[in-house]
């Protein structure tokens, strides 16, 4: 060890020790050992505390999407009581075509009510402007330019949410060639 100009190593510490010091250090070291000990244990304390919210969370996403699930299955149960009604008439039991007809007309009108309470609506679309955000187009026919002339199938809404587009025919003009001959 080289000795600087006060009598000290370049450790900082004195050149000769004395039992006094050597018992200081020993005992800051031993507190410093403590202090570490203690941060270890709060630092695995909050990842475990972390750990364990992390599950408890992703657990109740869980029980509230199945608790929806449910409530949304309850209100559909008795749409599907009643379709299953209506399958079972046979015209044996002389129950007319137009009965039958007007039975799973109320059973639909029903079961677009669930969905209705639900938040879920029909896109419109008869006479409505093109527009790709609630809209598929699979077709275009003759009629006026980009104006939908007809539904290939229903699109719907979950509140403002689009959760099916509706295929639509868009309208356009008629080509020239077609119009001279």
């Amino acid at each position: 060890m080289v000795e600087n100009h006060i009598g000290k190593t370049e450790e900082g510490l004195p050149d000769n020790p004395d039992n006094d010091n050597i018992e200081e250090l020993k005992a800051l070291f031993a507190k410093e050992q403590e202090k570490t000990q203690s941060y270890l244990a709060n630092w695995q304390r909050a990842t475990a505390d972390l750990i364990n919210y992390k599950r408890r969370a992703d657990q109740e996403k869980a029980e509230a999407g199945n608790l929806s699930n449910s409530i949304l299955i309850k209100k559909i149960l008795p749409v599907l009581d009643d379709m299953e009604r209506a399958l079972a008439c046979t015209p044996d039991e002389g129950i007319s075509q137009e009965l039958l007809v007007e039975g799973v007309t109320n059973i639909h009108r029903k079961f677009l009510s669930v969905l209705e309470s639900e938040g879920i609506s029909v896109i419109k679309v008869a006479g409505e402007s093109f527009d790709p955000f609630v809209h598929e187009a699979v077709m275009q026919s003759d009629g006026e330019p980009g104006k939908v002339i007809a539904e290939l199938r229903k699109g719907y809404k979950f509140n403002d949410r689009v959760l099916r587009p509706a295929l639509v025919v868009v309208g356009k003009e008629k080509d020239k060639m077609e119009e001279k001959t």
